[in-house]
């Protein structure tokens, strides 16, 4: 039996999906391509942030001295237990406000569903894990959209408010800068491994706890600090969402590979070839912008893993400040570089993954 109140299930969830989670996105270089189609109107003084740099999110300054942050996004089935991808859901897509120093307050379901395939009541499941999370995030579910579709997919437009004067870019990271990863990496081979049923229960439990782990008290934590950039570790993975944000600064960084920690068992996935076709994507892009040093190609392929629901990626030039601030609130971080003068988006790593 299954979480839907006593419905019999003999097809698991993920066995609809083609994909897992944000590994389901469009890589880097297609969103580019497409992108680089588009004949874009002038934007009005008021949106501090739209789509030029990728940022998480784009943002409007409001006439109150407030900007509102708006935000969406949505994938296939990433777990079985319809109330857990849900929540994991709900907690991707708000972490993109988070990620721009907002408060989330409103949010909208985006749903499709396989009606003649899966019952109604499993995705009575599904939103209730994501009201479950926006409610406990302080934001209100006021409806949304459903259509139809043999592969069934959630997630949410989410709405926030921040103060227009520390909006967090991932655009303006300054020299010398130390950079912070919020939550280990591996969620997208995990996911893959569900998928594929190689996963262990506790490699289950472990990514699940980590992708509905809000980024809450890390938000506060960087406007606490009074940070320089930051970003979401996503869909475009470590090494994907880094490049952006030095891209956009215009500037380099030196990471440390062995102070990235992972989820148990993900090299060992890594070098199977449990690896999501996102992650995948990502690698190719990042190969010419990364000097690799010694590390081994499961290695990169880690680094390069597409996330959901991953951790902040903050660069401060205080990092006591910051330290300081995530240690109060509970919020383990790795400190795994350094940004500085360089090849914008050019990324040099040095010493090896630990497992």
């Amino acid at each position: 039996m299954d979480a839907t109140s006593g419905t019999e299930q003999t097809r698991p969830l993920t066995s609809f999906s083609h994909g897992a989670g944000c590994g389901c996105k469009l890589g880097p270089a297609e969103l580019e391509r497409v992108m680089g189609t588009l004949a874009l109107a002038d934007l009005s003084p008021d949106v501090l942030v739209g789509a030029e740099t990728g940022d998480d999110a784009a943002v409007v300054r409001l006439g109150d001295g407030r900007a509102l942050i708006a935000t969406l996004d949505f994938f296939t089935p990433i777990v079985d237990d319809p109330y857990d991808w849900g929540r994991i859901a709900a907690t991707n897509a708000l972490s993109d406000v988070y990620a721009m120093g907002g408060t989330p307050f409103l949010a909208l379901n985006i749903v499709s569903w396989p009606v003649d395939d899966l019952p109604l009541e499993m995705l009575g499941r599904v939103l209730q894990g994501g009201a479950d999370v926006a409610a406990a995030a302080g934001a209100a579910v006021l409806g949304g959209h459903t259509i139809t579709d043999p592969e069934p997919k959630y997630g949410m437009v989410a709405l926030g408010f921040a103060s227009a004067d520390r909006v967090v870019r991932n655009s303006t990271a300054t020299p010398g800068a130390a950079l912070f990863l919020t939550k280990p990496l591996g969620l997208g081979i995990a996911s893959t491994a569900i998928k594929r049923g190689r996963a262990t229960p506790e490699q289950v439990a472990a990514a699940v706890e980590l992708m509905t782990t809000p980024n809450a008290a890390a938000a506060e934590a960087m406007l606490e600090a009074g940070v320089e950039a930051a970003t979401d570790v996503t869909g475009f993975g470590l090494l994907g969402h880094l490049h952006r944000m030095l891209a956009a600064s215009g500037l380099a960084a030196r990471v440390d590979a062995s102070a990235v920690r992972l989820l148990p068992g993900t090299m060992d996935l890594a070098r199977a070839d449990v690896v999501p076709g996102g992650t995948k994507r990502n690698l190719a892009y990042v190969r010419p912008h990364v000097d690799w040093g010694e590390l081994s190609e499961p290695e990169r392929v880690v680094l390069a893993d597409a996330q959901t629901s991953g951790g902040l990626l903050i660069a401060a030039t205080d990092p006591g400040a910051l330290e300081d601030a995530l240690a109060r609130r509970g919020v383990p971080a790795m400190r795994i570089g350094l940004t500085e003068p360089g090849p914008a988006g050019r990324i040099a790593l040095a010493g090896r993954v630990a497992e």
